[in-house]
């Protein structure tokens, strides 16, 4: 195996992606009230969101270890491109990155790149399947390297959540936009800045009026155009496949993938959530 796509747990995948070697997930971990869970195949998004909602407090999140990411980088494949978290969002990129250092400090004589998407969810699937898509065209490390952070610059995320409970409890929502959300009964279209903070770019009555909302940006994109388009969803298939149903009639995507969320952009997303990137 030449190479292998090394992405944390928040990155979403699809069937495919789950039975392709070349990708392996490093798992983050959860914890709500007194319950740890790891964010691996053992875990059930049903009893996550059941614990989140039962649970007054936010859920907490932390990284995995250095240990974790230089175990993978000891397997096969001489070419490794790791995928995380947005650096703003989680620890996750600055172990990913402190692992690829002690790597190379011990002699290590692979190609190792690390990514801060700049982005989640949605967002590290699409930089997964863009770093796939180059490596088996025969792509040299380096190039792919090079061509990936000019895409991740470029990339766009948005996302409208059935609820904000957990964005109100880590605070990730400024007190005012929590306090005007819940009175008014708002649903908030979000995205991602290109450091890949979470920023609001619109809001709707409902949540369909919402959707439609993220959707019409999508179009007004021109840079949309051929593009592969990643939908997650958290526990609602059927809303995704109504964002892609809406998205086929107005947009002119290459490709669109559907995935359900994992453990930890379930934590992000909450029960209803979804996430777009492209």
């Amino acid at each position: 195996m030449g190479y292998r796509i090394v992405c944390d747990s928040c990155t979403d995948m699809n069937a495919a992606m789950l039975l392709d070697p070349h990708f392996v997930k490093v798992p983050l971990t959860i914890r709500v009230g007194d319950v740890a869970m790891v964010d691996d195949e053992t875990l059930s998004q049903s009893q996550l969101l059941w614990r989140m909602k039962a649970c007054p407090t936010a859920p907490q999140t932390s990284c995995p270890s250095p240990s974790q990411y230089l175990d993978v980088f000891a397997g096969e494949g001489d070419d490794i491109y790791v995928v995380t978290l947005s650096a703003l969002l989680s620890g996750s990129h600055n172990v990913a990155a402190q692992a690829k250092a002690i790597y190379e400090e011990e002699g290590g004589t692979k190609n190792i790149a690390v990514f801060n998407s700049c982005s989640a969810s949605a967002g590290q699937s699409l930089i997964a399947m863009k770093i796939q898509a180059l490596a088996e065209s025969g792509m040299p490390f380096q190039q792919v390297v090079a061509e990936m952070n000019r895409f991740i610059a470029g990339m766009k995320t948005m996302f409208v959540l059935e609820s904000l409970d957990n964005l109100r409890k880590n605070g990730r929502l400024t007190k005012v936009q929590a306090i005007v959300t819940e009175t008014l009964k708002l649903k908030l279209l979000m995205g991602a800045t290109p450091e890949g903070q979470i920023c609001k770019l619109g809001q709707g009555m409902s949540m369909k009026q919402t959707l439609n909302k993220m959707i019409a940006l999508a179009a007004k994109d021109e840079g949309h155009r051929g593009k592969m388009l990643v939908i997650s969803h958290c526990n609602c298939l059927d809303r995704a496949f109504y964002v892609r149903s809406e998205i086929e009639t107005c947009c002119e995507f290459g490709e669109i993938v559907i995935c359900e969320t994992g453990g930890i952009s379930t934590v992000y997303a909450n029960d209803g959530g979804i996430v777009l990137a492209y």
